[in-house]
């Protein structure tokens, strides 16, 4: 049972994200149910969680997601079969679509994409390079973008200063080639896989680590094959 300022954010949370796909402020929050301080919106966001009503995503801000709304309510975000379908926000997954919406075609853009996990990716002291593949992972499509993709696990901290800790799964679009500044898997000599940022330096190509206990290490264009691109990542708590 919620009491009546749980139910006015809730049903207010949801109609923005059905309107717009993106959640409103704490400022629009405290305006919309007339609250004089923004504590009182972390309080009832709080005990909206408690009761399993939203969810608030790690690491991102403004990021909530609602996992069900009172049985006595029947918005748009309610499918007939009275499922309702969440509004994942701001993480790539999605843009806040009803149930509905995937139904009318919509479920390949809903459904996950298996990507090969190649072995493990230095970030700190050079290991092998890519091993073949070990396991697999799903993960829907807007995660992606086009192209063909495998993950490696990251071994090491030379990256950690980018958000790239020991231990993460990167996500790598499979390409030959890359533009300075791209944090890239390159493999250096045919032997030595590293995950870095890519700097081009005239005839010469620099690995960057974004971490300062690493040097930038320089190489001839011929010693260096790019093997892809980073373009997600997921860490595990």
């Amino acid at each position: 049972m919620l009491t009546r300022k749980q139910s006015e954010l809730l049903r207010f949370i949801n109609e923005r994200l059905m309107e717009s796909g993106v959640p409103p402020s704490f400022d629009e929050m405290k305006d919309a149910l007339d609250l004089r301080s923004k504590s009182g919106i972390h309080r009832l966001i709080m005990a909206l969680e408690e009761r399993g009503f939203i969810r608030r995503l790690p690491n991102r801000a403004r990021a909530l997601e609602v996992l069900k709304l009172p049985e006595a309510s029947t918005p748009s975000g309610v499918s007939r079969g009275g499922r309702f379908a969440p509004n994942v926000l701001e993480g790539g997954l999605g843009r806040g679509r009803p149930a509905a919406a995937a139904s009318d075609g919509g479920e390949e853009r809903w459904r996950p994409v298996s990507i090969p996990v190649m072995g493990r990716i230095a970030a700190g002291t050079p290991i092998s390079a890519i091993q073949q593949r070990s396991s697999t992972i799903g993960l829907p499509p807007d995660f992606l973008g086009a192209g063909e993709h495998f993950a490696l696990e990251v071994r090491g901290d030379s990256m950690i200063e980018a958000g790239i800790h020991d231990e993460d799964t990167v996500i790598i679009r499979k390409q030959d080639t890359a533009e300075s500044g791209d944090i890239v898997v390159a493999l250096i000599d045919d032997e030595e896989a590293t995950l870095k940022r890519l700097r081009k330096r005239g005839a010469s190509v620099a690995l960057e680590a974004a971490n300062p206990a690493y040097e930038t290490r320089i190489f001839g264009p011929d010693r260096v094959h790019i093997q892809g691109k980073l373009v997600s990542l997921i860490r595990r708590y």
